[in-house]
């Protein structure tokens, strides 16, 4: 360490997860790991603790399989790691961003990955998570590419499944990237659904798909919608974002006075035919690695390890949700914010005719 360098460390809990899921992830081959966020104890509050988990994953079979057992595959493998948090007594389950497929969006061929498009309320995989929410007393968030029957129009949307099993509702993805290999609008545009927050029996959730976590505002709106816990979905790979990751859902967390939630995907994805990028790279077949590194931050400024780089992975958090009020009462944020006044300057700013505030001499 040099002179004069600090480096703060929080300190964090080790879960105690049962011995048999432990067992069970290791005969599966993916990571498990268990974190706990604890919180003061109140006179008048009893702790509000709740169980997350996120799934990160590499695709189980090549690219270039069929559609359905692609699909199908996937569904055997998550509902694996599910069996697993729900061993570990999770509430909430969220999985990655288009978990259903290969992240193939930046090839801008649409054939055939427009045929993983599915309905988020009747899909074959909303179905698939109402038996797991159903079974385990579980919420899912189930992030797919959304295809929107009466206008036969395509989202990046996650569907929220509360733990009766019913269709909760769907959030659409706000921000579409426009960088390098993630030139996604050539499938869907900017979502129209808003900032959503679902109620469910273990908290209000919110989910901030992908991209989105690089607008600030895009957090903040759902923080000023009441969310507690919002989710990251996300698909983005090495020499890219990378630098960014471990920050800025931490930075999320502190702002906002809430809890967040990365989530990306693992390994390294294929294409038979080569495509090229917004940056002036050679033709290439994939988008070089996944980096993984899920994780959990909470408003206090602490976060979770990472799961690994490379591997699958299940990370189960206990967090006490009376942690942000606590926070919230000793920093202010948002007591002490000025909306009103940001309001208006960007209500101004949007205007074609609009002037900086800039004072010269």
């Amino acid at each position: 360490m040099r002179v004069n360098e600090v480096i703060f460390v929080w300190v964090i809990r080790v879960l105690v997860l049962p011995a048999c899921a432990m067992e069970i992830a290791l005969e599966r081959d993916f990571e498990l790991q268990g974190y706990m966020f604890e919180a003061s104890t109140e006179q008048l509050r009893t702790p509000r603790t709740v169980r997350v988990g996120l799934i990160q994953n590499r695709i189980v079979l090549p690219t270039d399989a069929p559609v359905l057992d692609q699909i199908t595959a996937l569904h055997k493998r998550i509902g694996e790691m599910v069996d697993v948090a729900a061993m570990c007594g999770v509430n909430i389950v969220c999985f990655q961003e288009a978990w259903t497929m290969p992240f193939a969006f930046c090839t801008r061929e649409k054939e055939p990955w427009t045929e993983f498009a599915e309905s988020a309320e009747e899909g074959y995989t909303t179905r698939f998570c109402q038996e797991l929410a159903k079974k385990y007393n579980m919420v899912v968030i189930s992030p797919i590419l959304e295809r929107e029957e009466v206008h036969n129009v395509l989202w990046n949307t996650a569907v929220v499944v509360s733990n009766s099993g019913s269709v909760l509702g769907k959030t659409r993805k706000n921000h579409i990237p426009r960088v390098g290999d993630f030139n996604e609008s050539t499938y869907y545009m900017e979502g129209n659904t808003g900032h959503k927050v679902f109620q469910t029996q273990f908290g209000k959730i919110a989910v901030n798909i992908c991209y989105g976590r690089h607008h600030p505002l895009n957090w903040f709106m759902y923080s000023m919608n009441g969310a507690e816990i919002i989710f990251n979905p996300s698909a983005t790979v090495g020499g890219l974002s990378e630098p960014m990751w471990s920050i800025e859902a931490r930075n999320a967390a502190i702002a906002n006075h809430c809890f967040t939630c990365g989530i990306n995907r693992v390994g390294t994805e294929h294409f038979n035919n080569e495509f090229t990028s917004g940056d002036g790279k050679k033709a290439h077949q994939d988008f070089g690695y996944f980096y993984g590194s899920s994780y959990v931050a909470a408003p206090d400024g602490s976060r979770s390890p990472g799961l690994s780089r490379t591997r699958d992975g299940l990370l189960v958090t206990e967090m006490d949700l009376n942690l942000s009020r606590q926070i919230s009462d000793k920093w202010s944020f948002k007591m002490t914010g000025r909306y009103e006044e940001y309001a208006e300057e960007l209500t101004r700013a949007t205007k074609q005719d609009f002037k900086p505030n800039i004072i010269k001499e």
